[in-house]
């Protein structure tokens, strides 16, 4: 077993015991919400990018990905895989660690913590790859990845918030910045930005964008004060895609042509699995998805530790208390629910 995951074994047995001794504590800190962010399409805003067929560099993209291993009303175990993809012209690289997540708490509660871990464990794994401790090529638990130079690029999955309760470590931000690694962080979507009348930005923009490949920018500037790193773009990298997405750029790299800057993206934003998102954050995000087998195994390893520690009899009375709507529907397993998030 693996010292990280030893480690999260020993804090789960701690929380579940102290829980099941003195019950749940009511509450629990507030999490800071991503604020709303609305604006009137500008058109004037949207410029053509320049298709690129190849690109000398590298594209690296970091997720993480959560699935429930035990539940019931008021905790949850999870299973959180952070893998990174790199593509350099063909070639593949990848890799992926894993950690186990426990908490107590309402749905809400739980939500709010494990998007806060994530965040955390994916700006570890992308330091991993960028500091410059890393002696030769880098390894994160998979196949070994060179050191990146400078122009390469790395993508997160989500908004440009960094420091907080809810955003990347900010030493992310600064050894990106060090490095002049191209640091972007992508969207898969984005319920915070509206138009005027509430309606969905994107959609609004798309309509008025008379270009197969464009970007909109800026729709807001960065505001580290707000946790905000990354000025807010939308693209539409793909010209036989219909979607275009939120892209943060890093405010160290506003000084530059920004449709240069993302022109590149258009190279890996062709693959017919994911057309008009880069092929990176797809794989990155296919490559955290754990097989059942491996949930299984974990899900035994969970039970073995809490059978030891004289947990198990009296949470699985809780997990058959909230459980039983989906055994109705055939799911023995929290994690049989293909692609929902169980929390």
């Amino acid at each position: 077993m693996k010292r990280g995951i030893e480690a999260d074994f020993t804090e789960m047995e701690m929380k579940l015991k102290c829980y099941v001794d003195k019950g749940r504590v009511a509450g629990g800190a507030e999490v800071r919400e991503e604020p709303l962010i609305a604006v009137k399409p500008d058109a004037s805003l949207i410029k053509p990018l320049k298709k690129t067929r190849t690109y000398n560099g590298s594209f690296v993209a970091v997720d993480c990905s959560t699935r429930t291993l035990k539940r019931a009303n008021n905790w949850g175990i999870y299973l959180m895989r952070t893998a990174y993809a790199s593509v350099e012209g063909r070639n593949v690289f990848w890799g992926y660690e894993e950690r186990i997540a426990s908490v107590v708490g309402d749905r809400r509660t739980r939500s709010n913590f494990l998007t806060d871990r994530r965040q955390q464990l994916e700006s570890k794994v992308a330091l991993k790859i960028l500091y410059e401790e890393s002696k030769g090529d880098v390894d994160v638990s998979g196949q070994t990845l060179r050191r990146l130079r400078e122009e390469d690029y790395i993508l997160l999955d989500g908004s440009s918030f960094f420091g907080g309760k809810r955003g990347f470590d900010t030493s992310l931000y600064e050894e990106a910045l060090r490095k002049k690694i191209n640091l972007l962080t992508v969207s898969k979507q984005s319920p915070m930005l509206h138009d005027e009348k509430g309606r969905d930005l994107i959609a609004a923009t798309c309509i008025l964008a008379p270009y197969p490949f464009w970007i909109y920018y800026p729709v807001i500037e960065a505001n580290k004060d707000k946790h905000l790193y990354g000025n807010v773009s939308l693209v539409k990298l793909c010209q036989d895609s219909s979607r275009a997405f939120r892209c943060d750029i890093m405010e160290y790299l506003t000084n530059r042509e920004v449709s240069e800057l993302l022109s590149p993206l258009t190279a890996i934003s062709e693959d017919p699995r994911c057309l008009g998102y880069p092929v990176t954050l797809w794989l990155a995000h296919d490559f955290s998805a754990a097989s059942d087998s491996m949930l299984l195994y974990h899900h035994d390893q969970v039970e073995k530790v809490l059978a030891d520690a004289g947990l198990l009899d009296v949470l699985r009375m809780e997990e058959l208390s909230c459980n039983f709507p989906d055994e109705l529907h055939g799911v023995k397993h929290p994690f049989e629910w293909e692609g929902i998030e169980r929390v």
